[in-house]
C-alpha cells in the first residue's frame, strides 16, 4: 500500500526514523545499513517501504535501496522469519554477506546475527538456496572454474581466515587460475 516515502527527516533513533511527508509523519523501522546512510535531521530523504498489516498493528519498514527491500521481502517468505527477524538479519549482515552465506551454505555466518540460531540459519540456507540472484558469487564463478573457486576458498578458511576476507581474496583472482596458483595469489593479497 505505501511503497515509497519522500520528505524531511525529523527524527532518527535506531531502528526508528520519522519522516515528514507534507505534514504527515511516518514512522519507519529501518535496518542499520539504511540507518547509517541517512542524511542529517531536517534534510530531504527518500525511502522505499514495506507495509506489514497485523491484527494489532500496521508497521512500516523503510529501506535505502530496492535491493534491501527485495531481500527483506524474500526473507519474509522463509518459514518462521517475521519482519523483526528479517530486519535483524539485514542489520547484522550486508546483503553481499547474506548472499555469500547462502551460496556457500555457511550457517556460521548467519548464526552471528542476534536471534538467529543454528536451526533458523539452516532453514534460511535451505529455503533461500535458489531464491537469490547471486551477483558477487555468480560473477566470481563466471571467471573461474567452480572447483578452483571453492577449493581456494576452503583452503583459506582452513588456514584461519574469516569468511569475509577469504571471499574478498577469491574475488580478486585471475580467470582460469589453478587451485595452487589461486591459493598463492590469494595469500599474497591477504598479506597486504
Amino acid at each position: 500500500m505505501i511503497g515509497r516515502l519522500s520528505g524531511t527527516l525529523l527524527e532518527k533513533t535506531p531502528p526508528l526514523v520519522l519522516i515528514d511527508c507534507n505534514g504527515v509523519g511516518y514512522e519507519c523501522e529501518v535496518p542499520m545499513s539504511t540507518f547509517y546512510n541517512l542524511p542529517a535531521l531536517g534534510e530531504k530523504v527518500v525511502m522505499l517501504t514495506h507495509l506489514v498489516v497485523r491484527e494489532d498493528a500496521q508497521l512500516l519498514y523503510g529501506f535505502g535501496t530496492s535491493q534491501e527491500r527485495a531481500t527483506f521481502r524474500q526473507l519474509l517468505k522463509v518459514n518462521g522469519i517475521g519482519a523483526k527477524s528479517a530486519l535483524s538479519i539485514l542489520s547484522g549482515l550486508s546483503i553481499d554477506d547474506l548472499v555469500q552465506a547462502v551460496a556457500l551454505q555457511e550457517p556460521s555466518m548467519l548464526t552471528r546475527v542476534p536471534g538467529v540460531g543454528k536451526k533458523t540459519a539452516e532453514r534460511l540456507l535451505l529455503e533461500l538456496k535458489d531464491k537469490f540472484t547471486i551477483d558477487g558469487v555468480a560473477a566470481m564463478n563466471e571467471h573461474q572454474p567452480k572447483s578452483a573457486t571453492s577449493d581456494v576458498l576452503n583452503a583459506l578458511l582452513a588456514l584461519g581466515y574469516n569468511e569475509r576476507e577469504a571471499v574478498a581474496a577469491v574475488k580478486l583472482l585471475d580467470k582460469e587460475i589453478s587451485v595452487t596458483d589461486g591459493i598463492k595469489q590469494a595469500l599474497k593479497s591477504l598479506s597486504k
